[in-house]
Parts: C-alpha cells; structure tokens; sequence
C-alpha cells in the first residue's frame, strides 16, 4: 500500500468516526429538545415540526461538515474540546435548514433517501397546500433558531460563543445571498463561468467550508481571522469541485445513491455546470433540445437520456470530470501552503479530502 493509500484509508477511518459519534450526539440532542423545546400546551404542530426537522437532521451522509471542524481543531490540538460538540450541531442544524428551503424553491419530492419536509407537509395537508408550504418554510426557520441557540446555550466561555454566533450569523447570510444569486443564476441564458463560481461560494462553501474551518481554528484556541485570505481561498475552491461535483452527479450520478432521480437540475432549469458547458459544446439542434428541456417539469427519461448521449458526445462528461478534478487539486495545494504553521498530520487530511471526493465521481 502506498502511502498515499494509507492516508486515505486514515481519512476513511476518521470520516467514520465522526459521523458514528456525531449520530450519536445528534440523537441525543434531540431526545432533549423534545422536552425543553417551549411551545403551548394544546400545540400538536409544533411537536410534528421539530419531529420532521429531527428525520431530516439524522438522515444526514457522511457528515463531512462534521469532519472539516474537527480536523480544523486539530490543526491546533488533539486535546478534546468541548465546544466542538455545539459547533457541530449548529453546523448541521444550519444544513437541514438550508435542505428544507432548498427542497421548497426547487418543488423537491425527495431528500436523502425519504420524502422532503416540504412533500411531507403536503401529503399530511393535501387540501391545505398554502398551509402545507408555510409550515415547511417554518420547519426550516426552526432548524436556523436551533443552529444558533445550541451556540447561545452553551458552556463555552461567553467571548467563544459570540464569536462562534456571529460565524454562523454571517455564514447563513452568504448562503442566503448564495440562494438568491442562484436562481438570479437560472435566468440568464448563458452565465459566465465566474458567476458560477461565485454562486458556488455564497451558496455552499461559506457555510460548509469556510464557516467550519472558523469554528474549529476558534473552539481550539485559534483566531480564524488571522487566517482569513487562505482560508477563503480554500474554501472557495472546495466550493466549487463540490459544486461540480453535485451537478455532474445530477446527470451522470446513480439515482439510488442520491436518494432522488437523476436530471433534477435539468427539469428545474439549473443553469449550472453541466448545463453551461452543454450549451457551450453542442450544435444549434442540441442546444435546442437542451433549451426545450430546461424547466420543463414533464420533461422524460428518454428526454434527459438524449441530453446525458449528447454530453457524453461533445466531450462535456469527460471536462466537468476533468474540471472537477483540477479545482480539488488547487485546493489541495492550498492547503499545502499551510505548513509548518499547523499540524502537519491535519494539513494532510485538508490535502487529500478535495482529492478523494474528487475521485468519486470515477467509480
């Protein structure tokens, strides 16, 4: 075995071991918001709300925000840090809100696996839909006031609690500029490939990336605004290989995997990676077959089959690949920069973990 091979094989180990402890944390956290949460007596939706939020929250994957705060603290300390523990359910309680709003803009049936909060909603009220809506949409305004009470209730001295608030505090702000710059997005008809890249940022790596990084460098001890630039430079670039990533996967990915249908992006009129270099490599007849399908909610199987031959034909399957890897790889290099100022064993897992998500997407 290489030594790289033994590297990503610690990495497996430790992405692991995050998410069996942090299920564990999670579950138990909500066993305990279930009793606290303060809500009037008569109150039967408020129950069902926080019941939906807590299905979503524990259906999560891998947990890789969770890891990036970790191993963000570890480039520090390996000494245990208690305020880990509610950065990363802040951190995750940020993300279910993100799933459930994301879930209502895009009219999502599915989400990991299982019915989205917003269809849940729907099928409950299927003659209350104005109902089933607002409460999905309150659902998810929940999970935000969650993310950041779990930081207000916590142990950590007062400074680190305000400091770690006002990270998640500008975070969700990017993410909500991120949502609106994103459907600003879908109605341009060939957006440049920086505007990409910036929705890419404010949409998901400011939170996902970023903001994690910020918590664990704090909970360790660490001023992250010192390191402000390189972080963001990192950040940035792991944003977009993900995001390239997801949108490839919407077209080539297995559907089961995903826990929803492939072509999803398409037939909401996404115009994000893959779209953009469709539209950029295909021949007028093809674009406009592209272009019939974009938003189309009817839009078949055999439709987004056509649009997947094309993409594999004019070489746009083999260059989002290609792209995907080349932006792991600077954030990679990135991260290199970083020694000897951190743990060298923690600068390596941030080395390897945009290159190793990257090569999923060749299994």
């Amino acid at each position: 075995m290489t030594d790289t091979a033994a590297l990503t094989g610690q990495i497996r180990s430790r992405l692991a071991g995050y998410e069996h402890r942090f299920g564990a944390l999670f579950e138990e956290y909500f066993r305990g918001l279930r009793a606290t949460l303060d809500a009037p007596a008569f109150s039967r939706f408020t129950p069902e709300c926080l019941e939906l939020v807590r299905d979503l929250s524990l259906r999560g994957g891998k947990r890789m925000r969770v890891a990036f705060l970790h191993e963000a603290a570890r480039l520090v300390t390996t000494e245990p840090l208690e305020a880990l523990d509610d950065a990363a359910l802040s951190i995750e309680l940020l993300q279910t809100h993100g799933l459930i709003h994301d879930d209502i803009i895009d009219d999502s049936p599915t989400r990991r696996g299982g019915p989205s909060t917003y269809y849940a909603y729907r099928q409950k009220f299927p003659d209350h839909q104005q109902a089933a809506l607002g409460l999905a949409v309150l659902a998810g305004d929940l999970a935000f006031a969650l993310c950041l009470r779990v930081l207000l209730d916590s142990t950590a001295p007062l400074a680190v609690r305000h400091a770690m608030v006002a990270i998640q505090v500008r975070a969700a702000s990017a993410t909500f500029v991120g949502q609106i710059s994103d459907i600003e997005r879908d109605f341009t008809p060939l957006p440049a490939e920086g505007v990409l890249h910036d929705v890419a940022e404010y949409k998901s790596a400011r939170y996902s990336a970023l903001a994690t990084m910020q918590l664990g460098l704090l909970a360790a001890g660490e001023d992250p605004a010192r390191f402000e630039m390189e972080l963001r430079r990192y950040a940035r670039l792991v944003g977009i290989a993900e995001q390239m990533r997801d949108d490839y996967e919407d077209l080539f990915g297995d559907a089961r995997a995903m826990g929803k249908p492939t072509g999803g992006d398409i037939r909401e009129g996404r115009r994000n990676y893959v779209v953009h270099a469709l539209l950029t490599a295909a021949t007028e007849s093809e674009r406009a077959l592209v272009e019939g399908a974009l938003r189309d909610a009817a839009c078949t199987e055999e439709t987004v089959d056509a649009i997947r031959d094309i993409a594999v034909r004019r070489g746009v399957q083999q260059k989002v690949r290609s792209d995907v890897q080349r932006y792991a790889r600077l954030a990679s290099a990135e991260a290199a920069t970083w020694r000897p100022r951190w743990r060298d064993e923690a600068v390596t897992f941030f080395e390897l973990m945009p290159v190793w998500s990257a090569r999923r997407i060749m299994a």
